[in-house]
């Protein structure tokens, strides 16, 4: 059963810096790609980065770039984002899901049309101002 838990959310003042984690399990051998989303209360969900396991092909939204760094560690099992620099409008339930590909699953990361399937129940990131 693929199983995905989000961790490391929590209070950060405006310019602080968190970092969230995702611990999967279950993956089988297929090549997977790790999208972080977010979601503030009254506003859609937004894809803000994105990393592709096998050639390691990763994604931004504008609105983090240069802020926010997503990273793998295989051997653990767990894909971090570093987020730095944080703005109050960073504030969200932040959720980490994953997409799987028989060939490179890279495309997931390189068109945000492609959805992925599994997701994590989420953590929450409040930054104060």
């Amino acid at each position: 059963e693929v199983q995905l838990v989000e961790s490391g959310g929590g209070l950060v003042q405006a310019g602080g810096s968190l970092r969230l984690s995702c611990t999967t399990s279950g993956f089988t051998g297929d090549d997977y790609a790790i999208g972080w989303f977010r979601q503030a209360p009254g506003k859609e969900r937004e894809r803000v980065s994105c990393i592709s396991n096998g050639d390691g092909v990763t994604s931004y939204a504008a609105s983090v770039q240069g802020r926010f760094t997503i990273s793998n560690d295989n051997a653990k099992n767990t894909v971090y984002l570093q987020k730095n620099n944080l703005k109050p409008e960073d504030a969200a339930i932040y959720y980490c899901a994953a997409g799987f590909s028989y060939f490179s699953a890279s495309y997931y990361c390189e068109d945000p049309q492609f959805g992925m399937a599994y997701w994590g129940k989420g953590t929450l990131v409040t930054v104060s101002p």
